[in-house]
């Protein structure tokens, strides 16, 4: 029997300046995500949840909350960049570029700008990339610099904490 482990996300030595990554999962935001987002948050802006505030707007319509749509575009890139990270240093140049509304589907990529070895963490690097996110009109909704601390490879924060079984999985026994 073989352990096949899986998606470990990147590390330090992973990246490189240009590389580009499109992140896999897109995401519908629905009026439910946008309501319980501006609760969560308390943003009392009441073109986020108040249909006839959204319908009177230039919009003609609710909009989405930003804060859900960067924390969306952000949560959509951490499977290709920041699966093995262990500090956000920087969000920069965040750029809010088109209105989001229930019912758009996100999608975002992200292109490496820049990476250095840490001076003070030997196990880590430094890296900034940068994520736009686009709807399903492949229409730019935002975009945004962020710079992060990622572990190296084979350091001790990165060991898997996966729990051993007493007994293996086995095909006879399923």
């Amino acid at each position: 029997m073989t352990v096949k482990p899986g998606w470990q996300g990147r590390f330090y030595e992973d990246f490189e300046i240009g590389d580009v990554y499109q992140h896999p999962l897109g995401r519908t935001i629905t009026e439910t995500d946008n309501t319980w987002f501006t609760l969560l948050t308390m943003n009392t802006n009441q073109a986020h949840f108040n249909a006839q505030v959204g319908q009177s707007s230039e919009f003609g319509r609710m909009l989405v909350a930003s804060p859900l749509t960067i924390s969306i575009a952000m949560g959509q890139s951490v499977t290709d960049t920041t699966q093995n990270a262990f500090a956000n240093l920087g969000l920069d140049d965040l750029k809010l570029t088109a209105p989001v509304f229930a019912g758009d589907t996100i999608w975002s990529e992200s292109i490496v700008l820049d990476k250095r070895e840490s001076g003070s963490r030997p196990h880590a690097g430094i890296v900034t990339i940068k994520t736009r996110t686009l709807n399903q009109d492949a229409v730019e909704v935002l975009s945004f610099k962020r710079t992060f601390y990622v572990h190296k490879r084979d350091t001790d924060g990165v060991k898997s904490l996966f729990p051993q079984a007493a007994t293996p999985l086995t095909v006879e026994e399923a």
